[in-house]
């Protein structure tokens, strides 16, 4: 996959967990704006996302808090960095290593880049990390159910709406309300009738 279809395939399922978890998502036209996708919160409030795509590294989500303008292609003298506050409320992160979404504030993170822990570090550190599961989409409610094994707490609808949905025996995700994702069938190429000469 090249970058392009990297982060599409991200905001899509950062945009799949937001419905999953009834909030209406609205998507703007066009790659060019910094905002990938804009949803309503439960009190009407409009949010503002910048989706990234993260890494796992060392036991760390790590993903990029600010844009690189680079001079082979602004004309500016040197490489610049753009942070993203007052642009945007939060980042929606999406790591393909777990499988998971995060929806990390946008003053939670320094500007540059940013790593939340998906296990304790090696070192004994115990203060100021920053926990990968705190910003789980729909982890408040719903922690503790995966943990305990029960149903007895919600939070988003479907409950383990966190993950991405596991793939069937053709590959394809199933959907969390049954069924598959539809794929298209591959089209045949459609013949033009040729000019006479």
């Amino acid at each position: 996959m090249n970058k392009s279809e990297i982060g599409h395939l991200t905001v899509n399922q950062v945009a799949w967990a937001l419905v999953n978890r009834g909030k209406r998502v609205f998507i703007p036209f066009g790659d060019s704006d910094r905002i990938d996708l804009i949803y309503l919160d439960d009190d009407g409030r409009v949010v503002r996302v910048q989706c990234k795509t993260a890494r796992l590294v060392k036991g760390a989500i790590v993903f990029p808090t600010s844009s690189i303008h680079a001079p082979s292609r602004t004309g500016l003298p040197k490489t610049v960095w753009r942070s993203y506050r007052g642009e945007i409320d939060a980042f929606g992160v999406y790591c393909p290593a777990t499988g998971t979404i995060y929806l990390v504030p946008v003053e939670d993170v320094p500007e540059n880049g940013a790593l939340l822990r998906f296990s304790p570090p090696k070192n004994g550190q115990k203060t100021h990390i920053r926990w990968a599961k705190q910003y789980e989409n729909g982890a408040v409610a719903q922690l503790g159910a995966r943990e305990a094994g029960s149903l007895e707490v919600t939070g988003s609808i479907p409950v383990g709406s966190t993950s991405i949905p596991p793939l069937n025996d053709t590959g394809q995700p199933s959907l969390p309300f049954g069924g598959d994702v539809p794929t298209p069938a591959a089209r045949q190429p459609t013949r033009l009738p040729r000019k006479p000469r």
